[in-house]
């Protein structure tokens, strides 16, 4: 199966699989290469693929959709972490979340400013007005 994990920002994983375990609202599910064609909301968590020849990889991911559609598996999701391997998996995550929530401090900040700067220039409009 031809595997793609896409981001809004980048696609993040495409090869050739032989097997995916995901999750979804009512279960986690396992689809191989001759399974029908399927169409699932996934829910944040553990996704596992196994390429050709090759070991498990994992990914952490969020609330999201995948497709299979003859050959082609899509996944689609806000935000998906690799993981290394499944010791890892709390460590990677902390990380992550850590990230995001400096990026959301930083844009809470920006916003803040902008808000000040607004009242500001209105305050300078009213008095000079």
């Amino acid at each position: 199966m031809n595997c793609k994990i896409v981001l809004p920002s980048e696609i993040l994983e495409h090869q050739e699989v032989t097997k995916v375990v995901a999750e979804a609202a009512n279960g986690s599910f396992c689809l191989l290469p001759r399974h029908i064609d399927f169409v699932a909301a996934l829910t944040a968590g553990l996704l596992v693929i196994v390429p050709e020849g090759s070991s498990e990889s994992y990914f952490a991911v969020d609330d999201g959709i995948l497709v299979k559609k003859g050959p082609d598996v899509l996944i689609s999701t806000r935000n998906a972490v690799r993981i290394p391997d499944l010791g890892q998996l709390e460590q990677v995550l902390e990380e992550q979340f850590k990230a995001m929530d400096d990026r959301e401090k930083m844009a809470r900040t920006a916003a803040a400013r902008l808000e000040a700067d607004m009242v500001r220039r209105f305050m300078e409009l009213r008095k000079h007005g």
